[in-house]
């Protein structure tokens, strides 16, 4: 990081962030406590190994930030008005990301020291200080949110996945059981994909999957939940469902797919597909995967009874 020559320009510098509202009698003065700093492109302005004394500002260029490792994609950047550092500034502790110039980028910079006299001087910026780590807070907790979510959820499908049926599992089992009420599991595979595939291509299995997927979803209850198991097997958990009711369900299931012969996707024109459906219901002493081996069994035998069927 280079020193940097900088020409003042009050106007331009009150409409950033920090500075908003604060009266311009005050500016000036406050800016004598600011050092401006150049960057070159991937030079690393923050990282968690070294702690940080300074809040910067962005004044040109941006800056990409990282967590976790600089190899990771960056959750986000850091625009002309933005600040970094403010969390590791105000509490003196390491950072908790890296932030690197995402180009030639030029920033002013604030030492902690001078933390308190500002603030005496311009309660203003106090202010917009602490609006400015709410903001960040608050971004942190979304993206750990969205990070949470995503992890639960399979990409292709729009389905829950393995990690958030291990989960919900847990909860309803506890639930079910408390209440006397019945949990039953289905597990369904899609017929003949892997012929499927080889006919059509890769692609168009995909989006046979997200058509399976989207289909079943459509017809299940907000507290069912919809899992891809892994390749073309789907598992559906219907808490408070008896095995009739069960049943029920996964032959409306079978149905509505049996009724699409063809589906529009990119691709063009493709034909649908049936599936074959493994249904059980839960026992007092039953695991997820004595559950699910129970349905796969049965999943085998309308496998072997000409597939397009329930067995149970």
């Amino acid at each position: 990081m280079k020193a940097a020559h900088w020409q003042t320009d009050l106007h331009q510098i009150r409409h950033l962030r920090l500075f908003n509202n604060v009266a311009l009698g005050s500016l000036a003065k406050l800016l004598d406590s600011f050092r401006p700093c150049e960057l070159d492109t991937g030079e690393v302005l923050l990282s968690p190994f070294d702690r940080n004394q300074y809040l910067y500002i962005v004044i040109t260029g941006s800056l990409k930030v990282y967590l976790g490792s600089l190899d990771n994609q960056p959750v986000t950047t850091l625009r002309v008005g933005d600040c970094a550092g403010e969390v590791s500034f105000i509490d003196n502790e390491h950072p908790c990301a890296y932030v690197v110039a995402n180009e030639p980028s030029s920033a002013l910079r604030l030492h902690r020291d001078a933390l308190s006299t500002l603030f005496q001087q311009s309660p203003q910026l106090m202010q917009n200080l602490l609006e400015m780590l709410c903001s960040r807070v608050r971004q942190g907790n979304r993206q750990l949110i969205d990070s949470e979510q995503n992890a639960n959820i399979d990409k292709l499908t729009g389905a829950f996945n393995r990690r958030w049926l291990e989960h919900v599992f847990e909860r309803e089992r506890t639930r079910c059981l408390f209440s006397c009420q019945p949990l039953s599991l289905l597990m369904l595979d899609v017929d003949y994909f892997k012929d499927y595939n080889d006919l059509h291509g890769h692609l168009a299995g995909d989006y046979a999957l997200c058509l399976v997927a989207h289909t079943l979803r459509r017809q299940l209850r907000a507290r069912d939940s919809l899992v891809r198991f892994g390749g073309e097997e789907f598992v559906v958990l219907l808490p408070e469902m008896t095995l009739q009711q069960a049943a029920d369900v996964a032959e409306r299931l079978r149905e509505s797919l049996e009724r699409i012969g063809a589906f529009y996707s990119p691709l063009g024109a493709q034909p649908g597909v049936t599936i074959s459906l493994g249904l059980t219901q839960m026992m007092p002493k039953d695991s997820l995967n004595s559950l699910i081996a129970r349905a796969d069994q049965a999943l085998y035998r309308a496998k072997d009874e000409g597939r397009n069927r329930l067995c149970h």
